[in-house]
């Protein structure tokens, strides 16, 4: 609760009054001072009256990619009986506020405001709660309230298409490899019986009808796990334009774009982050890459990332996306080529290109997000 400088104005005036009127014997002037005492006093009792509302909120929607529409309906509706709600709303929308209509809002009915949530950043846009004021008819005292509950509305990186996704390595049992596009182990031909065969691969049907044994020839094919390692240390992104490290928004387009190809063709993919911080491993990966923020970690950060990665092998491919504060830190990422037959770094707003072979690896200097999607297809098959 708080009064007004109205109010404020009208306590003083009231003790001038009582002291000089009790002072010099003036009743005139102590009856005003208990009217303005009084006054205040109703004004309290009057903001501190709480109406019933009922707020509710939807976004249309409420998973956007930066910059497409995403819209807030807050409905406020007045459950009370007995009197009209005369109230100040302003809902809360990230950094920003968005008036409501509410005043004299009557006993049962409601009152609806539509208004765009800002997609301009990638983040967690929190939407609430509603915040109502409540003023008495004389506007000395004021009382603010929350009402309803806060909504979020995900703001994902952008998605640039790539064409495709690495594939697997299709491994044959007699020691040919072929590159195919889905794992397991499937049948590939027929060939003639030789010694030391297993006999549980002979296909007897075929057999009896050319006259020989014939053997079953087998294909392993491996399906390709891809882990994608976001780097979001500070120290890897250090340039800043408005606050906003662009080279870091780029490594997270980079990221929603291999994990959305990846999702598309039905091949199994994996995020991880340097600095993991707050556990939301069971978050889908595009919710993860709104709300990521960069976090304090060195280079210890990123060797024990990449301990955890070269002890638990989660894939066979792996694309590390770094800023130009990580390039240093690379030696890192290409002691794990023994454990990731393929390994892929790109490096987002550097100012000059990357070394050629730094640590033995394949590394993409790209600009931006829709850059990065330019030079996948020339090193997909790395």
């Amino acid at each position: 609760m708080g009064i007004t400088a109205r109010g404020v104005g009208l306590l003083v005036a009231a003790v001038a009054l009582l002291g000089v009127g009790f002072r010099y014997a003036y009743p005139e002037l102590a009856l005003l001072g208990t009217a303005a005492v009084v006054a205040v006093g109703y004004a309290v009792v009057s903001a501190a009256w709480r109406p019933r509302l009922e707020v509710t909120r939807s976004a249309d929607p409420d998973r956007v990619a930066r910059g497409e529409s995403a819209r807030m309906t807050v409905t406020v509706r007045n459950a009370g009986r007995l009197r009209a709600a005369n109230l100040l709303a302003e809902d809360r929308c990230g950094a920003t506020t968005v008036p409501v209509p509410v005043l004299r809002l009557r006993p049962g009915r409601d009152t609806t405001v539509d208004y765009e949530v800002p997609t301009r950043r990638r983040g967690v846009v929190p939407v609430g709660p509603l915040r109502v004021t409540r003023r008495d008819p004389l506007g000395l005292v004021a009382l603010s309230r929350p009402y309803g509950g806060t909504v979020p509305v995900w703001v994902h990186p952008r998605v640039h298409p790539l064409r495709a996704v690495p594939t697997g390595a299709g491994r044959s049992l007699e020691g040919r490899s072929d590159s195919v596009p889905h794992g397991s182990i499937t049948f590939d031909s027929l060939r003639e019986y030789v010694v030391g065969d297993e006999l549980r691969r002979v296909h007897w049907r075929t057999s009896a009808r050319v006259g020989e044994l014939m053997v079953r020839e087998n294909v392993d094919t491996s399906l390709p796990r891809i882990v994608v390692l976001l780097d979001n240390r500070a120290v890897a992104h250090p340039e800043r334009v408005d606050g906003v490290a662009e080279s870091f928004e780029a490594a997270c387009e980079a990221a929603a774009s291999v994990v959305t190809a990846a999702v598309r063709d039905d091949l199994p993919v994996v995020l991880l982050l340097v600095a993991p911080g707050e556990d939301r491993a069971d978050e889908p990966p595009l919710d993860r890459l709104a709300a990521v923020e960069l976090a304090d970690g060195g280079e210890e950060a990123l060797r024990a990332s990449t301990g955890r990665l070269r002890q638990d092998r989660g894939g066979d491919t792996l694309v590390f996306l770094t800023g130009p504060g990580g390039r240093e830190h690379l030696g890192q990422v290409g002691a794990l080529r023994g454990a990731y037959p393929s390994v892929l770094v790109a490096v987002f707003g550097a100012d000059g290109p990357t070394p050629s072979g730094t640590a033995g690896l394949v590394v993409v200097d790209a600009a931006d997000g829709a850059d990065f999607a330019a030079e996948w297809d020339g090193v997909r098959r790395w």
